[in-house]
């Protein structure tokens, strides 16, 4: 699931009883800053769900502290070039695979003591990496995006990639219809998985079929405000209101 909203300390525990394996927490349009997603990468300690954070833009000052204050992945909007994208994985690893800076005893690493070199090797293989494709420039360059060693994931950002094609939300366009099947393409040349959020169940399993294996099932709002809006208009129906 992708949280804008309701980012209380039970979020992720429900989620995690939910049966949902990871959820991307959004900064790029939720508002929210550092201390509120360092609580919430808090609360996914001890439960089975993968907290994976959305950043507002592509710069290390913006994915540095986040990495630092535990997440376990990093979605990086807006990535159109493969130069981009070996910055991107630089600021997510440690040497000899980035430039991250050293940090240790602190969230990401449960506060423990313990030997740097073993911190960093577990670290630089915890990390993923997902490069958001959401223009007519990053469709163009995703073959070079996705060659990048260490982008793990191509994440198709569907609305944002319409609206830079001039067709926004034409979905059955065939201009977008193109563009998906380009980025599935590059996915597929460099064995990486191509990600899409779905916002049902039925879109779910269609973008599966798409070749789609990093799948995003909702959001907070839509999950709460649809499953709320379908019980009351059943009751309503039954002349309950």
């Amino acid at each position: 699931m992708m949280a804008f909203e309701f980012f209380t300390p039970g979020l992720l525990p429900i989620l995690s009883q939910a049966g949902a394996e990871f959820v991307v927490l959004d900064m790029e349009h939720s508002g929210v800053g550092i201390d509120v997603i360092k609580a919430q990468l808090g609360a996914a300690r001890g439960t089975s769900i993968v907290p994976i954070v959305r950043v507002p833009g592509t710069a290390r000052h913006l994915i540095s502290p986040v990495l630092d204050a535990g997440a376990m992945g990093i979605m990086v909007p807006l990535v159109e070039t493969r130069a981009q994208a070996q910055d991107i994985v630089s600021w997510c690893r440690y040497r000899p695979q980035g430039t991250r800076g050293l940090g240790f005893s602190v969230a990401h690493d449960d506060y423990a003591g313990g030997s740097v070199v073993e911190k960093i090797k577990a670290l630089n293989e915890r990390t993923l990496i997902i490069a958001l494709i959401e223009s007519e420039t990053g469709i163009q360059n995703a073959d070079a995006i996705l060659s990048v060693p260490g982008i793990d994931v191509g994440w198709l950002g569907h609305y944002d990639l319409t609206d830079s094609l001039g067709i926004p939300a034409e979905f059955e366009h065939a201009r977008f219809k193109a563009a998906v099947k380009t980025l599935v393409a590059a996915c597929r040349r460099h064995g990486k998985a191509a990600g899409f959020l779905a916002s049902d169940l039925q879109q779910a399993i269609a973008w599966r079929k798409r070749e789609f294996r990093c799948l995003g099932y909702g959001t907070d709002i839509g999950l709460l405000r649809d499953s709320l809006a379908n019980g009351m208009s059943r009751l309503k129906a039954l002349g309950l209101n």
